[in-house]
């Protein structure tokens, strides 16, 4: 169903001219064009249907540094940084709040691989900690299941993606952001070997950078120019409830649940440790690259024969400038959760959460997670087309750490100190990206 987003009105009319455009209207494209116009660059942001109609809207509202992937730490740190002073830095309210979030262990085997985890993270301050025994039964009261042992971090917090996505945009154009909604680009001009100018369904917009911050849809944009980045689409299943009293006020991950307190005093609810992934052609085309990650390398994925394998088989996979593409034919991926995995989540939650028995279901959604092999974002230029820069592959850490990858996005487009090291997240560290696309 489609998710109550808080409707942001577009610009009149498309610019003639911009210092950049950035495709896409999600948490990450949206911060990057935030960025930007902090640094003075006047930014043409394109989206093909509705700002934060997407995944960015349909997250689990999750802002933080426990449990990243360590070349992930330096941007979830400065991420959330960033969160603390989000609301005034756009005058307006993105749901933030410091609450804390606890991953919980049922073995000691898995304790003993977060102490390791925690190693690297303290090399970054990191204030995360073991907790063991009275220490987990005193941050959980009135839990029911027993825990081996837990990782907390008392300085992570949650936001509201519903919010915080149109919060942010219309903060960014109140420093000079230009907004365009159904507005797909289709691709670009090159001039004296550099990106030139951005073509939408609506019209040109000259400029010097172009970020394609696509999520979801990246793959088929970049696959129009000859790049083959690898990613791929898992489904994720979230609810939420109606407000109730007593559950405990942080975010709590186990091995099979999660849940987060909402800012109007309901719970986002999900199953953690699954994913389903819908197969699809590009499933056989990366099936080598994604297979770490379907032994449980990177979490547990569910693959899901249905209708998308034919929808992906019959959509367009090159067209030139001047015709419709497939980002004008579906503007919003909107599909349905896996009610399945909601109902195991909802009953692990009540079995050990006692509090929860009273809860009562709002609504429940599905959303699409761009996903890469190694679980990390690509970020940066792509050599073959200069002015051309790619942020995406998020692997459904885009929310949490968006702030710091727009920032950082933003540095890479200028040429300014980055504000990480990026190095992690380079193209190149895939040998698809490598290769230079076919002549036109």
């Amino acid at each position: 169903m489609p998710i109550p987003i808080r409707t942001v009105q577009p610009d009149p009319a498309l610019p003639a001219r911009a210092d950049v455009v950035v495709i896409g209207g999600g948490i990450i494209g949206i911060t990057t064009a935030l960025f930007l116009a902090r640094k003075g660059v006047s930014v043409a942001l394109c989206e093909k249907g509705e700002i934060g109609a997407e995944q960015s809207g349909r997250n689990w509202g999750w802002c933080r540094t426990i449990g990243r992937d360590p070349g992930e730490i330096p941007l979830a740190m400065e991420s959330l940084r960033l969160w603390r002073g989000m609301n005034a830095m756009v005058g307006g309210e993105t749901g933030f709040r410091q609450a804390g979030i606890v991953y919980v262990y049922d073995t000691e085997k898995e304790v003993a691989a977060q102490e390791e985890w925690l190693a690297k993270a303290q090399l970054y301050q990191s204030d995360a900690r073991i907790l063991r025994g009275k220490e987990v039964s005193a941050l959980l009261p009135g839990a029911a299941r027993t825990f081996a042992g837990a990782l907390y971090t008392a300085t992570d917090g949650r936001a509201e993606p519903f919010q915080a996505v149109p919060a942010i945009a219309e903060g960014a154009r109140r420093l000079g952001v230009s907004l365009h909604t159904s507005c797909a680009v289709r691709g670009f001009e090159m001039q004296a070997g550099r990106v030139s100018a951005a073509v939408t369904e609506h019209g040109r917009i000259a400029c010097n950078a172009i970020v394609l911050a696509g999520g979801a849809w990246s793959r088929l944009f970049c696959g129009n120019l000859g790049l083959d980045l690898p990613q791929l689409k898992v489904l994720g299943s979230v609810m939420r409830t109606e407000p109730i009293d007593g559950p405990p006020e942080m975010a709590v991950g186990g091995s099979d649940f999660a849940f987060r307190k909402r800012l109007d005093g309901g719970y986002t609810i999900a199953r953690r440790g699954i994913y389903e992934a819908p197969i699809v052609p590009d499933s056989f085309r990366l099936f080598f690259d994604f297979l770490p990650a379907l032994r449980g390398e990177h979490g547990g994925v569910r693959l899901r024969l249905n209708s998308r394998f034919v929808e992906e088989w019959r959509t367009r996979r090159a067209w030139r400038l001047d015709e419709v593409t497939p980002f004008e034919a579906i503007r919003t991926y909107d599909p349905r959760p896996t009610r399945k995995l909601l109902d195991e989540a909802m009953g692990t939650i009540i079995r050990d959460f006692p509090a929860f028995s009273g809860m009562r279901l709002a609504d429940a959604w599905g959303g699409l997670i761009d996903t890469t092999p190694d679980a990390v974002p690509v970020i940066g230029e792509m050599p073959q087309y200069p002015g051309f820069f790619l942020s995406t592959g998020y692997s459904g850490h885009g929310f949490g750490i968006g702030p710091g990858a727009g920032r950082l996005t933003a540095d890479l487009v200028t040429g300014d100190a980055p504000v990480v090291d990026p190095t992690p997240f380079r193209p190149d560290r895939f040998s698809r990206l490598r290769h230079r696309p076919p002549a036109s």
